[in-house]
């Protein structure tokens, strides 16, 4: 994989990692009902585009492999804090 593609990977795993804390941080938020559904469905669904991205660069299992880890890194730390 090169260096640029490497680059784009990294960019777009942070941009998961921000949409996954922001629907985290929507199910606790003051929200309710559809407002807070609305919020959540829209923070998975760019998750989904990014990922769709990462798939093009890296391949399907590649892609679903480094989501999972950049999600799993996330909730790690937001249990840290």
């Amino acid at each position: 994989m090169s260096s640029t593609v490497k680059s784009e990977v990294a960019c777009l795993l942070g941009q998961i990692r921000v949409e996954y804390e922001a629907a985290q941080r929507g199910l606790n938020g003051f929200a309710e009902g559809h407002t807070r559904h609305h919020f959540i469905s829209a923070r998975y669904s760019a998750m989904g585009a990014l990922g769709k991205k990462i798939e093009a660069l890296v391949g399907h299992d590649a892609s679903i492999a480094l989501m999972f880890d950049a999600v799993n890194g996330a909730e790690e730390q937001s249990a840290s804090i």
